[in-house]
C-alpha cells in the first residue's frame, strides 16, 4: 500500500456543508448518491447529503425506516437493484463485512448491475482484505471502489463533523471527496485501496485501549476517594488526555468486539504479535455491559 499521505480539509466557509457553493452545486446536480443502510450513522449522513444538494436514494432491509428517510428529504427504495440502476455513487453503511459481501458479490450482487464508471464507497468498518477483493472484482465491471470509513462517533455524524479515511486510487478518492465533504470536517487519503480500513482499525485499536485505561485509572482514583469528575477534568489538561476521556459516559461500545476481531485478524495476516490488543479485546467484552460503573470495575 502507498505510504503517501494526502490530507484534504475544507477551507473556511460561511456554512459547514459547502466549501464553494457554485462549484459544489454544479457537481451535485450530476451526482445521484445511493445509500445502503440507514442506521445510526447512515441516517444523519443522509441528512447532510440532502442539505448539501445531492439527490439521494436509500435502501435498508428494514422497510420501517422509510418514514424517517423521507423526513430527511431522501427517497426510500424497496430494493438494492434500484440503487444500482439509478446512482453514480453508492455508499455502503451496513454493520458487518458479511452484509457487504452479500450485497456486492455473487450472481445477484450489485457489482454486475451498477453502471460502468460508478463509485462504490464503503463507510462500514471491514477488513482491508475485503476492500481489496471488492476493488478487484469491481474493476472487472469498470467500477471505482473506495474505502471510506469514518471516525469520531455518532455525535460527530449528527453535526457533520466526521473524519473520513479514504483508500483507493487518486481518481476514485478525488471523485468521492466531493460527496464526503457533505458530512466530513476532515478527509484524509491514506493510500491505495484498503488503506482507509487500516487507518480505521488502528483508530479503533487505540480508542478501545484508551477507554480501558480510563476505566482503570478512574476506578483506582475512586478507591482513594478522589472526586472522579474533578479527576477527569484534570486529566483532560494533562499528558493523559484522550478522545475517550473527553467523551466519557457516551460510548456504547456497540462495535468494540467486532472492531478488535478485525484488528486481531489483521495481526495474524501480517504475522505481527499485538498482545495488548488481544487483552483489550477480552477486557472490552467483559466491560461492555457495565461500562462507566467504576464501583464494579475490577471486582
Amino acid at each position: 500500500m502507498a505510504a503517501r499521505l494526502a490530507r484534504t480539509r475544507p477551507p473556511a466557509r460561511t456554512d459547514r456543508f459547502s466549501r464553494d457553493k457554485e462549484t459544489d452545486m454544479a457537481a451535485q446536480k450530476t451526482t445521484v448518491v445511493g445509500v445502503l443502510g440507514a442506521g445510526r450513522m447512515g441516517m444523519p449522513i443522509i441528512g447532510h447529503l440532502i442539505h448539501s444538494g445531492f439527490e439521494v436514494l436509500v435502501y435498508d432491509v428494514d422497510a420501517g425506516k422509510e418514514a424517517a428517510v423521507a423526513e430527511q428529504g431522501a427517497r426510500f427504495v424497496s430494493t438494492a437493484a434500484e440503487i444500482a440502476a439509478g446512482c453514480d455513487t453508492v455508499m455502503v453503511c451496513v454493520g458487518y463485512e458479511e452484509q457487504l459481501h452479500a450485497m456486492m458479490h455473487g450472481s445477484e450482487g450489485m457489482l454486475g448491475s451498477l453502471n460502468e464508471g460508478a463509485v462504490i464507497a464503503v463507510l462500514s468498518t471491514v477488513s482491508p482484505e475485503a476492500m481489496q477483493e471488492l476493488s478487484e472484482e469491481g474493476a472487472k465491471h469498470g467500477l471505482h471502489v473506495v474505502d471510506a470509513p469514518v471516525c469520531r462517533g455518532s455525535w460527530a455524524a449528527d453535526r457533520g463533523e466526521l473524519l473520513s479515511l479514504l483508500g483507493g486510487t487518486e481518481e476514485a478518492t478525488e471523485r468521492f471527496t466531493e460527496v464526503a465533504r457533505a458530512y466530513s470536517a476532515d478527509i484524509v487519503r491514506l493510500g491505495d485501496i484498503g488503506s482507509g480500513q487500516v487507518g480505521k482499525a488502528i483508530n479503533n485499536l487505540i480508542l478501545w485501549a484508551c477507554l480501558v485505561a480510563n476505566h482503570e485509572g478512574l476506578a483506582l482514583a475512586k478507591r482513594y476517594g478522589v472526586d472522579i469528575d474533578v479527576m477527569r477534568e484534570a486529566l483532560k489538561m494533562s499528558s493523559a488526555d484522550n478522545h475517550a476521556l473527553g467523551n466519557w459516559n457516551k460510548q456504547t461500545m456497540a462495535w468494540a468486539e467486532d472492531d478488535m476481531k478485525i484488528v486481531q485478524e489483521m495481526a495474524v495476516n501480517t504475522g505481527i504479535s499485538l498482545p495488548q490488543a488481544a487483552v483489550n479485546r477480552e477486557i472490552c467484552r467483559v466491560l461492555k455491559p457495565r461500562r462507566y460503573d467504576l464501583d464494579r470495575y475490577g471486582i
